[in-house]
């Protein structure tokens, strides 16, 4: 009977993980594409792309995701994109001149929910010291780009939360690209979409986390140093005080 009991609190256990999990499961759906969202993150239209990102201060410079699409012109195709991918992305600096991305591994295609992807990741490509996974798809008169990206100190932090987005993918191909209000302004066939495409579309305040990890160890430094001389300074004094 014990046993039976423990089996049956354990079940419920279980359960109440799934649905507290499920109920936080949150998903970003426009008129092109739907994926999973982290439960904190929100996405917001900037022009011709959506931007998510974290509701935390902190953490909304750490990673982010980006996404865009385009009716279908001669610059498209999963070849193209392909060979995109497989070359270093030229990075224009902020403090001026440009720099080339590493390539972590080299585009492939992927199957997601029925749907071919060509996926690859470069370091340094659209911000510098952040990794970005790119995701290129196409499907009937659209194609779609999205990018994942996070600072190379905090990937691992964030991979977890971005291989359920990227599991979570979904295209839907929309026929009246002109009717659907939630789209967005949508690029024209005419021009292009690949790696490099939202160098622009990073936001102004993706500090880097190296500088502030920086600042914080230096004042934090500072103040075990403060301590130590506080610390040796009552001792002093009260050793003078036994005499």
């Amino acid at each position: 009977m014990p046993h039976q009991r423990t089996s049956i609190s354990l079940l419920i256990t279980l359960l109440s993980i799934l649905l507290a999990r499920y109920a936080d499961a949150k998903t970003f759906r426009n008129a092109y594409i739907s994926f999973e969202l982290p439960p904190t993150w929100n996405c917001n239209l900037e022009q011709t792309e959506w931007v998510c990102r974290s509701e935390s201060t902190k953490e909304s410079k750490e990673a982010i995701i980006i996404l865009t699409a385009k009716e279908v012109g001669i610059t498209d195709s999963f070849q193209l994109y392909e060979q995109h991918l497989n070359s270093p992305i030229t990075l224009k600096l902020k403090s001026g001149g440009a720099t080339e991305s590493k390539i972590v591994y080299k585009s492939k295609t992927v199957q997601i929910n029925d749907q071919n992807w060509i996926d690859g990741l470069h370091l340094g490509s659209e911000v510098q010291n952040y990794f970005t996974r790119y995701l290129a798809t196409i499907k009937g008169r659209i194609a779609v780009l999205i990018t994942f990206s996070a600072h190379k100190q905090f990937y691992t932090k964030y991979s977890q939360d971005f291989f359920k987005a990227v599991m979570s993918l979904r295209v839907t191909e929309t026929k009246n690209l002109g009717n659907a209000s939630d789209l967005g302004p949508i690029r024209p066939g005419s021009g292009t979409l690949g790696p490099g495409s939202f160098q622009n579309a990073m936001p102004a305040d993706m500090a880097n986390p190296e500088e502030v990890s920086g600042k914080g160890g230096n004042k934090m430094i500072l103040l075990i140093i403060a301590l130590i001389l506080a610390g040796a300074g009552i001792y002093i004094f009260l050793k003078k005080r036994k005499k």
